[in-house]
């Protein structure tokens, strides 16, 4: 399996920015590589995936157009900017990939094999 470990969470005000980045080591992402969170007392959701071979991505409806994933390959990272950052955006940011059941949508928590440890970011009001 592949090692994943994100950073660049933290505490921001809303309307505020914060990009997270998530970097590989072991071997290179495969398939997608994929942002999800968990809030308190909720189940994990998916946020945004990119291809890692085409760069196509792919993003949860409640993110679009303020949230950004991106890759760089030579770096075997993948980045997350958000912008225009809601309270209700507090959760642990996970970065997952590694398809162990690659028939499952990119959408779907169970797709995955690889998983970071979270990085926190909380958004106040």
């Amino acid at each position: 399996q592949v090692q994943l470990v994100e950073s660049g969470g933290g505490l921001v005000q809303a309307g505020g920015s914060l990009r997270l980045s998530c970097v590989a080591s072991g071997r290179a992402f495969s398939s997608y590589a994929t942002w999800f969170r968990q809030a308190p007392g909720k189940g994990r959701e998916f946020v945004a995936g990119i291809s890692w071979s085409s760069g196509n991505t792919v993003y949860a409806d409640s993110v679009k157009g303020r949230f950004t994933i991106s890759r760089d390959n030579a770096k075997n990272t993948v980045y997350l900017q958000k912008n225009s950052l809601k309270p209700e955006d507090t959760a642990v940011y996970y970065c997952a990939t590694d398809p162990r059941r690659p028939w499952l949508p990119v959408t779907s928590e169970d797709r995955y094999a690889s998983w970071g440890q979270g990085t926190q970011v909380t958004v106040s009001s």
